[in-house]
């Protein structure tokens, strides 16, 4: 949601989300323009994650693209045939079954390429750190200086309001916007003013 607000351009933005992807499952993305993104498969079965890192050894090894579909359960095989994913271009891939206690990755069958650096700890780290590390990138990425209270109450779930959004960027459109957060499933204030 904080991309939406900082850039409601779509093709510009780092990091998007739809919860509406396909019946029964969400997408998360992440693509920054210089050749390397991710992709999170969210549904009843469980989560995987697929991504590359295009300075990495391992990025686009079609050894690893077949492992990958050899060490993938047979619940994810929709999003192993999912033409919009890129999954031709891999460095990384993890998934967890819904029953599973704790995440799996899928591992390079040659022991030195399994061993080395694939960017997950890179472009995966921000979806776990505090809101500062948002504040970083954004003040990098987007240009701009977002104070951390408005970050934490994204982080949060707080109500968009014309307040709230205003705070970020007063430019961007409120309709606009409540269409971003209606595709992400974002919750918004209840305001008659909106509609």
């Amino acid at each position: 949601m904080l991309d939406a607000i900082l850039c409601p351009e779509w093709e510009y933005r780092y990091y998007s989300f739809n919860k509406n992807w396909s019946e029964g499952e969400e997408l998360a993305s992440m693509r920054n323009g210089s050749g390397d993104e991710w992709f999170i498969l969210f549904g009843t079965s469980g989560a995987v994650i697929s991504g590359l890192d295009h300075e990495t050894k391992i990025a686009n090894d079609p050894l690893f693209l077949k492992e990958m579909q050899r060490q993938l359960p047979k619940v994810f095989n929709s999003f192993l045939k999912e033409p919009a994913l890129s999954l031709e271009r891999v460095s990384f891939c993890y998934w967890r079954q819904a029953t599973d206690s704790a995440w799996h990755k899928v591992r390079h069958p040659e022991r030195a390429l399994s061993q080395s650096v694939d960017g997950s700890l890179e472009f995966l780290s921000l979806l776990i750190e505090p809101g500062s590390s948002y504040q970083q990138f954004a003040s990098e990425y987007f240009e701009v200086s977002i104070p951390l209270e408005v970050i934490e109450n994204i982080f949060a779930l707080v109500p968009l309001s014309t307040v709230l959004v205003s705070s970020l960027n007063p430019s961007v459109s409120m309709q606009e916007l409540i269409e971003f957060a209606s595709e992400i499933g974002y919750p918004i204030e209840e305001d008659k003013s909106f509609s």
